[in-house]
Order: structure tokens, then C-alpha cells, then sequence
């Protein structure tokens, strides 16, 4: 599919006139899936075991080379930059690879310094993973109004330092509604309704691979996890067929070895009984 990449601008154009698609991916395989399905944006990253991200920069590299045509979030390592100067270079990083927008849930300090630099940024408000231990662990937030005040004053002051969106997770829909409404950037919602600017899944979750915990908000729309027993199944028996293969010396099959033709192995026969 050749399809125009959406740029910040063109993101923004979008707001309150179509819902936005985002979906974190793991591998080429589904930066390549997103992009055939027309995917709005993909989100990856890199370095962060304790969020189950796994992958190194070079796979944000083969991510991107992968899906050229979509919009493509990317994150550095979580706290492995403290000041504005290292966040600008960790940004700089990934939109030196190609890609278009750079996530942190770092303080307003920092995206205002990344904004003065041109770096489109993407936050995080309501439940943010790398918060938990300040939220008591991962729960819904805003679900009492001095808390969803403080949520909606987060993204306020998140929309003036210049952030172009935000992922709005696990918020009460009325209130997602509420601050989708007062803001200039996109909301994204990851478990707060359709009354956001957009959706936001990752791939394990909508393709049925997730194996750890299964959150609420998230939707299984294919079953890959049965299709993977079926492979793993299918593997074992092909070993299994060439270590019979092997110990029974069923690898003299004319088409996949060569032969000698019989005068010069006579001669070759020659050769070895004169050793």
C-alpha cells in the first residue's frame, strides 16, 4: 500500500474531524501489517525490560526502513536522560533514523526545551506505567473530581509547553470528553472511550499474544497465540523428520547432492589405491 505519511501537521489538522489510529508494534513484521492496513501511526521503542520493551535501537532502525509511509513515534530508554541538553540529543537520535515524533512523560521543563527545538512530543497523562509507585500502583485515574481536575491540568499545562499529543490512559470517559475538548493537542486514548482524538493498542493485545498480564482496555481481535502452538507444533515434527531423516542416511536424494561421472571416479578410484 503507497500511502502519504501523515505529518504533525497533518495529525493536528485532524483533531475532532477523525479518530486517529495508533498502535505500538514489536517487530518488522508489524510495522510492515500497519502500514499494508493503513495505520494512521506506529509507535516502538527501545531499551525498557521493565516495560517488556526489549528491542535495541538498530530494530527502531529496521522498523522504520520497514514502514516508511507511516507516521512513526519512537522513545528513548526510560530515565536514561535527566536534563533538557540530553533529552534534545535522545530525541535528536531518533528523528536522525527517520522517525517523526519522540515520546517522554518527562516534566514540562524538558518538552518545552524539546519544542523550542522542533521535536514533536508526544506525553502521557492519567495512568502513566512509569509513575506507579507515586499513583499506588496501576489503577484507573480521575475517577473523583480532585483527581481528575489534576488530569486535565496536567494536559493543559502539557498542551502549552507545546506537546502535540498525548496518551490518555485509563481516564473515565466523561472526562477524557471533557479535556479532549480543552486542548489544542490530540488525545489518544488507551482505555478512556471514543470521545478522545484517537485509539491506541499494542499489537500483542490485538493480535491475541500477550502472555503476561491482560489489561482491561485492551481488545484481542485475532488469536496468534493459538496459530504460535501450532507452529511450535509443526516445528518440532520437521526436526523430528530430519533427525529420522539423518540416522537413516536418507540424504543421498539425487536432487540435492552431486554426482561424479563414473571415468573420472575410476580414475579417481586409481588415484586413492596408488595412497
Amino acid at each position: 500500500m503507497n500511502k502519504k505519511k501523515l505529518t504533525v501537521y497533518d495529525l493536528l489538522k485532524l483533531k475532532g474531524k477523525k479518530q486517529i489510529h495508533d498502535v505500538y508494534v514489536n517487530n518488522v513484521e508489524e510495522a510492515i501489517a500497519a502500514e499494508e492496513a493503513g495505520i494512521d501511526m506506529i509507535v516502538t521503542a527501545y531499551g525498557m525490560p521493565q516495560h517488556g520493551i526489549y528491542g535495541t535501537f538498530d530494530d527502531v532502525k529496521r522498523i522504520r526502513e520497514a514502514a516508511p509511509n507511516t507516521h512513526l513515534m519512537s522513545a528513548a530508554p526510560e530515565r536514561s536522560f535527566a536534563t533538557e541538553d540530553e533529552a534534545v540529543r535522545a530525541a535528536y537520535k531518533l528523528l536522525s533514523i527517520g522517525c517523526d515524533s519522540f515520546y517522554t512523560n518527562n516534566s514540562t521543563n524538558i518538552i518545552k526545551a524539546l519544542y523550542r527545538e522542533k521535536v514533536p512530543v508526544i506525553s502521557h497523562v492519567g495512568l502513566i506505567p512509569g509513575h506507579a509507585n507515586w499513583l499506588g500502583g496501576f489503577r484507573a485515574i480521575g475517577k473523583t473530581a480532585k483527581e481528575a481536575m489534576g488530569v486535565l491540568e496536567h494536559t493543559l499545562e502539557l498542551d502549552d509547553a507545546g506537546a502535540i499529543a498525548v496518551e490518555l490512559e485509563v481516564v473515565p470517559t466523561k472526562v477524557a470528553e471533557i479535556i479532549t475538548k480543552k486542548v489544542k493537542l490530540l488525545t489518544i486514548s488507551m482505555g478512556s472511550g471514543s470521545l478522545c482524538d484517537g485509539q491506541y493498542l499494542f499489537s500483542q493485545d490485538i493480535l491475541g499474544y500477550n502472555t503476561g498480564h491482560i489489561p482491561r482496555h485492551s481488545r484481542i481481535y485475532k488469536n496468534f497465540n493459538k496459530e504460535f502452538d501450532r507452529l511450535h507444533k509443526e516445528r518440532v515434527a520437521a526436526y523430528k523428520e530430519f533427525i529420522s531423516d539423518t540416522e537413516n542416511k536418507k540424504f543421498d536424494d539425487p536432487k540435492i547432492t552431486v554426482s561424479i561421472n563414473a571415468k573420472e571416479y575410476d580414475q579417481f578410484l586409481n588415484f586413492v589405491e596408488k595412497k
